[in-house]
């Protein structure tokens, strides 16, 4: 299967969720940058979207979408992202590419999140993908600490600061069969800014590409 096709294949299944009129959400990643491609072409039904990233903030501007700031926008009727791991309950795991916190905070303002993968995303159990905490600088090394007496393995994604100018530990070894737990106790450590487990507010449409088609999946 290709991983290009199918992303591709998911992507352009979430423009049927559109609002033609109303401003969305829109996330990060390679699998959204085709459905950014996509809007470029459906202009006329949006009149502007708030990013979770620069980096999408620059190709929506690119694509000739205006961008617009969350505060000024309000509550939003879609918001579209991917994401690096999911399971049968649409829960994820997200910020691979270091957007988690804003995305949490886009996806919290929109009525419906719909998230687009490729087949290689879906898993039984969250926590074979690292999972992404953005931390304070200054936090780094006690919520470093506070991970590992939790099972955790975290390591500092190196070179790397987040558009809100914190640094992320990726924590390996964590199986998660309890998301919303686990999402709530590191959100609690002093330090954490955000965690990229979308458990508490997961996913309301789940777009899975492949080589084929896409199967859409509901909460």
């Amino acid at each position: 299967m290709s991983i290009d096709f199918a992303k591709r294949n998911a992507a352009q299944a979430a423009l049927k969720y559109l609002v033609p009129g109303e401003i969305l959400g829109v996330g990060t990643g390679s699998t959204v940058n085709y459905f950014i491609e996509g809007l470029a072409a459906r202009k006329a039904d949006v009149p502007g979207a708030v990013s979770s990233s620069e980096a999408s903030r620059a190709r929506l501007k690119a694509a000739g979408i205006p961008v617009v700031d969350l505060n000024s926008a309000g509550t939003l009727a879609l918001y579209v992202d991917g994401a690096d791991e999911c399971d049968a309950h649409l829960r994820l795991i997200k910020g691979g590419g270091g957007a988690l916190t804003r995305e949490k905070i886009v996806a919290a303002a929109s009525r419906t999140f719909v998230c687009i993968v490729d087949e290689s995303k879906r898993v039984q159990v969250l926590g074979k993908f690292p999972l992404p905490v953005e931390v304070l600088p200054m936090a780094r090394s006690y919520v470093a600490r506070e991970l590992v007496r939790r099972g955790g393995r975290p390591t500092l994604r190196e070179g790397f600061t987040t558009d809100n100018g914190n640094v992320i530990l990726d924590v390996s070894g964590f199986t998660i069969t309890d998301p919303v737990a686990l999402e709530t106790e590191i959100n609690l450590m002093a330090g954490v800014v955000c965690v990229g487990l979308f458990a508490r507010r997961p996913a309301d449409v789940l777009l899975v590409g492949n080589s084929t088609g896409v199967r859409e999946y509901k909460r």
